[in-house]
């Protein structure tokens, strides 16, 4: 099998272009948190926000648009007085970072229509909404899918008025995860549905909106998972620094995956599965579990087969309770990351608690926190999932490829160190004269082979000392 690094970079989420390495360690990167972006409402009673939608750039009004749920700690008052207590929002902003809730005055609410409410209270949720900048017919700008015992498609010109499509809806469960692959030009959900191994990851694609594949698992846990589970839980209970679930009890409990979100990336599809760990049964009447929700890394290239990454280490993890954080019981990514400004922006959810507040107070906890979750931003580097690195000397040789010519590049940390680059032919194994170079710098974009000798094939040897390679590919 060949690689062929002129069309997309070579990351090393897994060992797809890799032939032989010594001495080097896969390293999974997790993003650098950032804190929160988008905060409840508290002075109209809010206690959470969240989203299964990322931010996405609106072309005609120059802005970034979010549709989130914001969540109410007490029933509100007026027409509207739904027992689930969330409604449908709108935010804006020019740098992702800053957000503003525009007074959309559609629908009351509390006895006011000055509110960023985008969907009429009463009616399903909205739960993924798509900005479609290529579709032609601009009554079809949008599209979402409802959240009503299933995924139910509907259109819109602007994003606030909707059209049901007399189409036949999917089945799923509470959870799922949408994303546009500009690669295939398929509209792709991944959603959940139950198999032995509890919640799971399932598959459908459509290239219309209206006729959607059967629906395929792709995606489940495993009894390492359940292994991992019992540990985290232990490990987590044995550590006071940590906000502690309420109810922590011996069952046996299977890890399950509570759904996965997906970033199509450099010829790759890297999925980021939010593992449930359950640490105890709740009794009725809340029921479910508590537990902890932290986020791992796949990677596939047919989104039908996926491989765990780096011995299933956490890429979005808990953090140590002291007051102020969100992050302690969930964190999970609302949709695919962005790519911006030479860094991966991983916008998710951060929760405080797992379970009813009640079950906090009654085990004690200090429940003074009116928030109870935020969404969050963090920060990878490009490329920057995963590194190979070695700490003292190592040496990495790819698959064979055929040169076409263009300049070898790297995506590398040898800052502390060096990594040396050969070009050898694929058959002899020999170094080709003139192609060689190093580096012992951190750069996201090195040149370390100026022109690549075209017409044979080829792989390359990295020799790494005390240094971190992320990528590599050829640049025409």
């Amino acid at each position: 099998m060949t690689i062929d690094p002129t069309t997309h970079k070579q990351l090393f989420l897994d060992d797809y272009a890799v032939e032989h390495m010594e001495g080097v360690e896969r390293v999974l990167h997790q993003p650098k948190k950032q804190g929160p972006v988008l905060r409840a409402d508290l002075d109209r009673g809010q206690n959470d926000v969240q989203s299964r939608n990322a931010p996405q750039w609106n072309a005609e009004k120059n802005i970034w648009e979010w549709f989130y749920w914001a969540y109410y700690e007490v029933p509100p008052h007026g027409p509207y007085a739904r027992t689930d207590w969330f409604v449908n929002c709108y935010a804006t902003s020019t740098d992702l970072i800053n957000w503003q809730r525009p007074s959309l005055g559609l629908y009351e609410w509390n006895g006011s229509r000055d509110n960023n409410i985008c969907h009429h209270p009463e009616k399903r949720t909205l739960y993924h909404i798509y900005r479609d900048e290529q579709e032609p017919d601009p009554q079809r700008r949008y599209k979402a899918m409802f959240d009503w015992d299933g995924r139910w498609m509907a259109v819109s010109p602007d994003g606030f008025d909707w059209t049901m499509l007399d189409v036949p809806h999917i089945s799923s469960e509470d959870e799922s995860h949408f994303f546009f692959d500009e690669t295939t030009g398929h509209y792709t959900l991944l959603h959940k549905l139950p198999t032995e191994w509890g919640r799971s990851v399932w598959l459908t694609r459509s290239t219309d909106w209206e006729h959607w594949s059967e629906s395929t698992l792709v995606m489940h846990t495993d009894e390492v998972d359940r292994q991992n589970r019992r540990q985290r839980i232990e490990a987590l209970v044995a550590d006071p620094n940590y906000l502690q679930p309420p109810i922590v009890d011996d069952g046996d409990y299977i890890a399950q995956t509570y759904n996965m979100a997906v970033l199509p990336y450099e010829g790759l599809y890297i999925g980021f599965p939010l593992i449930f760990n359950p640490a105890g049964t709740i009794p009725p009447p809340h029921d479910n579990f508590t537990g902890l929700n932290q986020t791992e890394l796949t990677v596939s290239r047919d989104l039908h087969h996926w491989k765990r990454v780096a011995d299933r280490a956490l890429f979005l993890g808990i953090e140590p309770w002291d007051g102020i954080n969100f992050d302690t019981a969930q964190i999970m990514p609302v949709g695919r990351p962005l790519v911006r400004d030479n860094e991966i922006w991983v916008f998710h959810i951060a929760l405080r608690y797992r379970g009813h507040k009640d079950l906090y107070l009654a085990a004690g906890h200090d429940y003074t926190a009116n928030e109870i979750g935020s969404i969050n931003l963090a920060k990878l580097r490009l490329d920057g999932f995963v590194s190979l690195d070695a700490t003292d000397s190592g040496s990495i040789t790819t698959k064979a490829f055929e040169a076409r010519g263009g300049s070898l590049r790297l995506n590398a940390d040898a800052s502390r160190g060096q990594i040396k680059t050969e070009i050898i032919d694929a058959k002899t194994k020999q170094v080709l004269a003139g192609q060689s170079g190093s580096m012992a710098q951190d750069s996201l974009d090195e040149v370390v082979v100026e022109n690549v000798a075209p017409g044979r094939q080829v792989q390359v040897r990295f020799t790494l000392n005390n240094a971190s390679l992320y990528s590599f590919w050829i640049k025409k």
